[in-house]
């Protein structure tokens, strides 16, 4: 119950901003981010959709209104840490962007391949996982600085935890924070960290559709990166149909097409990130 699906045919936006007006209580971050209203389930008749309450969610034994109460509270007390990274960060010139996908899209391999391309551009990494050092370690390896979190049975970074970790790294005016959180792409679209942009990344072999059945990490996303172009010819993929499926979701997405391990397309994804840069500076 991380996040707060708008699935539902009828307004469940409307539904949730009412309970929040009744209660006295800001409208918190979901539904600024995620698209409104997706289209209800269409299958079969005896198929189970458990998102159509106003809370996007069912828990057994709790109510709706219940179940709104606690993750207005979570996010609430998220969006407060959120506030005061983006000050600090802000503060200092630093574009900071939060690299969200499922598990094998190959952010950390992009990461290498980044700051390879980067050269002498002052960076840093903030890497999540629920357990090992293994991406940290992939990424000091090319000579940057990267700090290790790892969640345990969490699902997702939060803004407290970015905040602990910004207070380890000594990072200078005009740097690049790229924090690579955990593979999933549910729980992490509803929570910020602070951070200027969402960068969604996609391997090309997970499947044109994706978009359409994680729609609110898509709708949250600034940027998608649809990585391993270099494999769609051995999988029978249509790399516009995922560009089609991302903007039916996110109609102002940015998409990058790219290979990290080949470097193909890897230019505009440098070019979008020194852009980044120069207008956080300005």
């Amino acid at each position: 119950m991380c996040t707060v699906c708008g699935c539902s045919g009828h307004s469940v936006e409307d539904q949730f901003r009412a309970h929040l007006e009744k209660t006295g209580q800001a409208k918190p971050a979901p539904f600024a981010m995620i698209a409104p209203k997706h289209a209800a389930p269409t299958g079969h008749s005896h198929d189970l959709h458990m998102g159509l309450g106003p809370a996007g969610t069912e828990v057994p034994g709790m109510s709706q209104a219940r179940l709104i109460e606690i993750e207005t509270d979570i996010l609430n007390k998220n969006n407060s840490y959120a506030a005061r990274n983006r000050t600090a960060l802000s503060a200092k010139g630093i574009l900071a962007v939060n690299l969200v996908s499922s598990p094998g899209s190959g952010k950390t391999t992009l990461l290498c391949r980044t700051i390879e391309m980067l050269g002498a551009q002052p960076l840093a990494v903030i890497e999540g996982d629920q357990q090992t050092s293994n991406d940290a370690d992939r990424i000091r390896a090319t000579g940057a600085p990267a700090l290790q979190v790892n969640t345990g049975k969490g699902c997702h970074l939060d803004g407290n935890m970015v905040e602990q970790a910004l207070a380890r790294l000594d990072l200078p005016t005009g740097a690049l924070l790229f924090i690579e959180n955990v593979g999933n792409l549910v729980c992490p679209a509803a929570f910020d960290l602070g951070e200027d942009a969402k960068i969604a990344i996609l391997s090309v072999t997970e499947g044109e559709d994706k978009p359409l059945k994680y729609p609110d990490m898509f709708a949250a996303a600034r940027l998608a990166i649809l990585n391993k172009i270099d494999l769609a010819p051995h999988c029978d993929v249509d790399l516009d149909l995922y560009e089609a499926n991302l903007r039916r979701v996110n109609p102002e997405i940015e998409v990058l097409r790219l290979s990290a391990r080949t470097g193909e397309g890897m230019a505009g994804w440098i070019d979008w990130l020194r852009r980044g840069l120069a207008a956080k500076g300005a």
